[in-house]
This record gives C-alpha cells, structure tokens and sequence, in this order.
C-alpha cells in the first residue's frame, strides 16, 4: 500500500524529504532491509541513500542493528512524531528567545504600541448579534462559556452551530448548571457540552485570535455589558481560563 498524496504533503509539511518519505514508506513494506536494498525498493539514489538513513535516524524515526551488513528499521510514527513534535518546540522556544532579545528593545525604542480593535458592547440582543458576526470567522474551533441568561443566545446561534459544524469545526459549550437544559437540546449532537456550577459571565473564543467576554449586569444596570476584541493575546488568556473551567465541569449526553 502506498502512502497517500494527502498523508506525504502532511509529512512535507513536518520537514521531510522526498527521498525520506520514500525510504520510510520502504521500510513501513518490509523491515530489516539493508541500505542497498532500501535504495532499489524506495528508487532513492545508492549514492543518497546512507545519507537519509542517517538523517531518518537522527529524527528517530527509523533505527538500525549491528549486523554486518547493516539493517535499518522503521519506528513507530507515533514515535517519530513525538520526537518531532519535542524538537519543532524546543527550537521555537530558542528561536523566540533571540527574536525577542533583539526586536524587543526596538520595538519599545520606537516608542509604537499594539492598538487593537476593541469594542464595549450592552445589551443582550447587541451581544448577540455581535457573537453571530464573530462566528462567520470561525474557521477551525469555536469556545461558548453561556451564563443563566444565555438561552436567548442558544436560540440564535443554532443556526450558526449546526453550519460550523458541518463545516469541521470544532464545538465546545460550557453551561451554568441553573440554565435550563431543553434549549440545548437541538446541538447537543453537533457540540460538547459541559455544565459547571457557579459559572459566572461567559463569553466565546474563535480560533483562539477573536473573543467576546460578558460580564453580567454591572452596578444598578439592567443590561448585560460585553467586550469583543480582535487580540491574540486576550483570546489566548481567555482560552487558557476557558480550559481551566472545563477541568472542573461535567459533560451532558
């Protein structure tokens, strides 16, 4: 069985080679090949082919024997792509480190600062409205902590639900536990949805770039007061909280 267009343009992807691909597929055949068989089976170069069994060891995801001559054998992918993994991480945490020892200083130095777009948002319908707006982003995940009051919210989002779903989106729905369950149950099928005692204010987090956090009724006001902002970092420290907040809930079947 041969590999996939999709599964090889996602292993290029993590940084192989064609010529890899090729003698690692060769190997998932037959394990226990040796060099010069593994350059005929796989039609990479004899002259190539210690190379990239080299560098496929070096990324652990094939190893070899002492036998004489010697055997190579292909790892789990599990394995491989943790490794992978571990490496892409800790050369990014290098990587940022030197980027932001140097573009810091400057960045400050020019005396610029981040603006980004923020809004105050009252009342319950404008909330809405606006989360409705910031679904038509969502692209790959989509967060909704709901408070008591959010069974008005529910009942306009369904549409919007159901369409993200069937797009591949992925849903998770946090519930105070004094809401009341009936409104959910046209998604329960197409979200998670977990509930949580004393779950106060809400919000919704797409793609961890847009965000909307309620707050409740703020002072003497009647009217639910929300902001909605377009900053990555906000979304990430409100996703971070959101995912705090699951540990401690229970999903509804």
């Amino acid at each position: 069985m041969n590999i996939s267009d999709k599964t090889r343009k996602s292993l290029e992807k993590i940084g192989f080679t064609s010529y890899e691909i090729r003698t690692y597929s060769a190997l998932l055949k037959e394990n226990g090949r040796t060099a010069s068989d593994l350059s005929q089976k796989s039609g990479v170069p004899y002259s190539k082919i210690y190379e990239i069994l080299g560098t496929l060891e070096d990324k652990e995801w094939i190893s070899s024997d002492d036998s004489r001559p010697t055997k190579y054998f292909a790892k789990s992918p599990n394995t491989g792509l943790e490794y992978t993994k571990q490496k892409f991480e800790l050369e990014f945490k290098e990587n940022q480190s030197v980027i932001l020892n140097e573009l810091i200083p400057l960045y400050e130095k020019s005396g610029t600062s981040e603006k980004p777009d923020i809004w105050v948002l009252t009342g319950i319908m404008n909330i809405g409205i606006k989360i409705l707006e910031m679904m038509e982003l969502c692209k790959n995940e989509v967060m909704i902590a709901l408070p008591e009051a959010g069974e008005h919210l529910v009942k306009q989002a369904i549409p919007k639900l159901r369409l993200l779903h069937d797009k591949g989106v992925k849903i998770t729905i946090l519930i105070s536990d004094k809401m009341d369950l009936q409104h959910l149950k046209p998604i329960l099928r197409i979200a998670e949805i977990k509930i949580k005692k004393e779950l106060f204010g809400g919000g919704i987090i797409c793609d961890k770039r847009y965000v909307i956090i309620v707050f409740g009724k703020i002072g003497e006001s009647d009217e639910y007061v929300a902001i909605w902002a377009d900053h990555i970092g906000l979304a990430g420290f409100a996703r971070e909280y959101f995912e705090y907040l699951l540990k401690d809930s229970n999903e509804i079947k």
